[in-house]
């Protein structure tokens, strides 16, 4: 299959590299082919080579409405005519307007603070976590991505001689994402499968745990749902042993539903973490939860008060966006959500008739909006078990393929696809079409 020309994409990156390390201000972006990506609208993006794709990657997942919607922009826009600033002394109407929207949409926010990341909204929900049980201990999953700082910055995807085989119950060493992080990190860090509930007790019994932290769904390796009654499980658990539960909803948050995943699954945690798509890739990051935790941010007593801070907290011009963005999302009572429910049905029906009629081993899991084609027998239930039946290298050659004609996922296996608000049932059928013809040559 001819690539698509990509000169002005390698003189940019070359020119880059100069002054950047690797290239691009965020090395999660470092694939093949590396293209730089100047413009996008709607449900389409177009490369510094005028290469025209349709968009299923979303900026890892922001773009609920599509990129630049109108309605969002407009919002921005106002914002600047009317020359509202960030003066970093008192507070503000918009910041106020924002915490109330996610408050009533939230099944566990109390309360609410702004955080210019995901990233940060989870180190604020580890401290929160450590001052209101007087403990150390974290809980992560194996497979999960809750930031990039030291408590969570293990490997999403770690090979198989760097975990060994299934342990159940018990835990998986340390094995941390990024250089500079302390050995001493490690001690207060356990990491156990998902969807492995005697793991977890299994910790709960040997440590002291100030909280579990989970993605409700894990979406940094495609869709891995949880089953049947282990999130319920991870409440119980989490009241049993004094620990609070917190829900990373950085991806699954507005994505899955206006309340978050945690208003379809019914289980309420002590706190969750939100950014992505809030405000249709403005970036930004929230924290909710129980008042009784959340308060730890303005409590009199000064040993367990939690610091937050950040010069950028709240800025109105991200602020605008995210409002606008949910009252969007809310609008008609969240008619767009059974849109962007209809649209994925279309895309997962498709993809599962193409596969079974080119004889292609797969599994096509989706929640909502969001998409993966596995291409093992029957979903999988955790990394190791991903790992051990995905055909990674027909999952380059697929992702790879549909880039060269015009469709854009992700090019790294098991990344999760994103359908916007903006894509039509034409864009679907269009994307199942190429899809169809890739099959028959790969």
């Amino acid at each position: 299959m001819t690539a698509l020309p990509r000169a002005a994409s390698q003189a940019l990156l070359e020119r880059n590299r100069a002054v950047i390390p690797g290239g691009m201000v965020s090395l999660n972006r470092k694939v093949e082919p590396a293209i730089a990506f100047v413009k996008a609208r709607g449900a389409r993006v177009w490369d510094a080579d005028g290469n025209e794709y349709l968009d299923y990657h979303a900026g890892f997942a922001p773009y609920l409405l599509g990129h630049n919607d109108p309605d969002v922009n407009a919002a921005v826009q106002r914002t600047l005519a009317d020359e509202a600033t960030l003066m970093g002394s008192g507070t503000t109407p918009w910041e106020g307007r924002l915490c109330e929207l996610i408050a009533e949409a939230v099944p566990c926010a109390d309360k609410v603070q702004l955080t210019c990341s995901g990233s940060e909204a989870t180190y604020h929900a580890l401290r929160l976590s450590r001052s209101f049980t007087g403990r150390d201990g974290v809980v992560v999953m194996l497979g999960g991505y809750n930031g990039w700082h030291d408590a969570v910055a293990r490997a999403v995807m770690p090979p198989a001689e760097a975990t060994g085989p299934r342990v159940s119950p018990g835990e998986y060493p340390f094995l941390p994402l990024s250089a500079g992080i302390p050995d001493a990190t490690a001690k207060d860090v356990h990491t156990v499968n998902f969807n492995d509930l005697e793991s977890v007790e299994y910790v709960f019994k040997k440590h002291k745990i100030a909280c579990v932290i989970a993605e409700p769904i894990l979406q940094n390796i495609g869709i891995v749902k949880p089953r049947d009654g282990y999130l319920k499980g991870l409440r119980e658990l989490c009241d049993r042993h004094g620990a609070l539960l917190v829900f990373d909803e950085v991806k699954t948050g507005f994505r899955s539903a206006l309340g978050g995943y945690q208003s379809i699954c019914g289980v309420t945690p002590d706190l969750a973490t939100f950014g992505k798509a809030v405000a249709n890739g403005y970036p930004i990051g929230a924290i909710a939860g129980k008042s009784e935790v959340m308060d730890l941010f303005d409590t009199p007593d000064a040993k367990r008060r939690v610091l937050i801070a950040g010069t950028y907290n709240g800025h109105p011009l991200v602020v605008a966006a995210a409002i606008a963005t949910i009252e969007k999302l809310r609008a008609d009572g969240g008619a767009v959500y059974e849109r962007l429910e209809n649209l994925g049905r279309r895309m997962e029906e498709g993809l599962r008739k193409l596969f079974a009629d080119a004889g292609v081993t797969a599994h096509v899991a989706r929640q909502g909006s969001a998409f993966c084609a596995y291409f093992m027998d029957g979903p999988p239930r955790d990394w190791h078990d991903l790992r051990e039946r995905h055909d990674f290298a027909f999952d380059t050659k697929y992702r790879r393929a549909l880039i060269e004609r015009g469709i854009y996922h992700f090019p790294m296996p098991t990344k999760q696809g994103s359908i916007s608000a903006a894509h039509t049932e034409a864009n679907i059928d269009r994307t199942l079409a190429v899809t169809r013809e890739i099959l028959a040559k790969l």
